[in-house]
């Protein structure tokens, strides 16, 4: 199981477990992570499964594609530094610790 610490706009965290293979996204959704409203279900069509990784881990979640960079223009509140759409970060061993933070808002 992959441990990943969310945290909201706000500053309070929560630890979850998630399955390797799945997408962060998924785990979120499957964990009742409140702010991540992902309409598409994972088809990168939507912007609404935002997250902003941890600068530490930022090499870890792999390359963002041009696609993703394009949607990610898209999103509710401001891109930052670190912006991912979490229905692209495929959680693996690697990513134990991971340490994500939500946008105040999705949509």
């Amino acid at each position: 199981m992959v441990k990943i610490v969310v945290s909201n706009h706000e500053g309070t965290s929560k630890t979850i477990e998630a399955k390797s293979g799945l997408s962060l996204m998924e785990s979120l959704r499957n964990n009742g992570i409140d702010g991540v409203t992902a309409e598409c279900g994972g088809s990168l069509s939507c912007a609404t499964c935002h997250v902003i990784v941890d600068a530490d881990w930022l090499t870890q979640v792999g390359e963002i594609s041009d696609m993703e960079d394009d949607m990610l223009d898209c999103t509710a509140a401001d891109r930052e530094q670190g912006s991912r759409l979490s229905c692209q970060i495929e959680l693996s061993d690697a990513l134990d610790g991971l340490r994500v933070t939500l946008p105040e808002n999705q949509i």
